[in-house]
């Protein structure tokens, strides 16, 4: 019995020794196309990005996590049509869109009155129209509060117009917009904007930008580290999911043969039926 309990906590020993001076593998990536900072210009994928965070935070699980952004703004196109007899809103007032005619090089905006609101403040003139057979009217009360009906053609005065070809601008919504194309159906503006395009990193990451694969990695809460090597980074995730395979092996192993000690010896000194 004490040659299996020593044999068993020999074994227990070295399990340990080997589990306590075991040093776990970590990703380590060579020559990195990227190794930057926050607030850095990298290229990637045959474009600049700017380092525009890196940040350490505890994920749902208690663990401290290590995370990054790219970001890079770029000049896009943008277009918007006008159909013909929409209504747009320009200037802060309202138009109308009239193309004139099948093969239209350009367009009318012909503005909306707010009939309601200049009734309104004419204190002379009663807020609604009368129709009668013959037309529309407004009812107009004069300084000896004698009423006559005006017509509406002549109460109202007429609609600015504005008119646009095509390659002319205008201003719209706060830019210069380029008159691209007039057709029957509608006008097609267009203008160049600036947009953000962002590229979220985690830790040990793969993330394809252009053509061309990384993985990411933070050595640190500082250092952003990327590479196009992915074969490797591979292998040396292969080689820490290996160790701790076996580490966990190890670690079983000491636990059982200690345990397995306990219960010889205790068995040991079981006193006998005979």
């Amino acid at each position: 019995m004490a040659v299996f309990v020593a044999l068993f906590l020999a074994v227990a020993g070295v399990a340990g020794a080997l589990t306590a001076t075991a040093e776990s593998p970590e990703i380590a990536l060579e020559n990195p196309e990227i190794d930057a900072s926050q607030d850095d210009s990298v290229e990637v994928g045959g474009e600049t990005y700017v380092v525009a965070d890196i940040s350490e935070n505890e994920n749902d699980a208690g663990q401290m996590v290590i995370s990054g952004t790219l970001e890079r703004e770029f000049t896009a196109e943008t277009s918007e049509t006008w159909a013909n007899e929409s209504t747009v809103s320009v200037d802060d007032r309202e138009w109308r869109v009239e193309i004139p005619g099948e093969n239209a090089t350009e367009f009318t905006l012909v503005e909306v009155l707010d009939r309601q609101a200049i009734l309104e403040a004419d204190d002379a003139a009663e807020n609604e129209t009368v129709t009668l057979e013959d037309g529309e009217y407004v009812a107009v009360t004069d300084e000896n509060g004698d009423r006559t009906l005006v017509p509406v053609d002549e109460y109202f005065p007429a609609p600015e117009e504005r008119s646009y070809a095509t390659g002319e601008t205008l201003e719209y919504d706060g830019q210069t917009v380029t008159i691209d194309d007039v057709t029957a159906d509608g006008a097609v503006l267009v203008w160049e904007t600036t947009e953000t395009e962002t590229v979220e990193l985690a830790q040990e990451s793969t993330v394809t930008i252009g053509d061309t694969e990384y993985v990411a990695h933070f050595p640190d809460a500082s250092t952003l580290r990327m590479s196009t090597d992915v074969e490797a980074y591979e292998a040396q995730v292969t080689e820490i999911e290996r160790f701790n395979q076996y580490n966990s092996g190890l670690s079983r192993v000491l636990v059982l043969s200690i345990l397995s000690s306990i219960m010889l010896a205790g068995m040991a000194f079981i006193p006998s039926r005979y």
